[in-house]
């Protein structure tokens, strides 16, 4: 998702996300990709963008998505994220993104 876009119009991510980002950023740095302060300016411009951290997944759903789509854990809670809060769903991943469009959530 583009950066203005998600200015203008916010996010809402799964609590795994907070995870997630931190870890890509430590990866970054141990392959030389970026460096300390890269990661910790990065972590500065996105909290000041309006991302909602969603810290209330339904579980029996969350597997059941992951079991019918064949999804990981993870993907599966931002698919049940998504179909929770009639949101859009922002992704690069090839199975989440068939499992959205089989179940009509919006893909950004």
């Amino acid at each position: 998702m583009r950066f203005d876009l998600l200015a203008e119009r916010g996010a809402v991510v799964p609590s795994l996300w907070w995870f997630e980002i931190r870890n890509v950023l430590l990866v970054a740095e141990r392959r030389q990709r970026l460096t300390g302060a890269e990661s910790d300016e990065f972590l500065a411009e996105l909290a000041r963008l309006p991302i909602e951290i969603d810290r209330e997944p339904v579980s029996a759903e969350v597997l059941a998505l992951g079991r019918r789509f064949k999804l990981s854990a993870y993907d599966a809670a931002y698919l049940e994220l998504a179909l929770r809060r009639q949101a859009t769903l922002a992704t690069f991943d090839a199975a989440l993104a068939a499992a959205a469009r089989r179940l009509k959530v919006p893909l950004a």
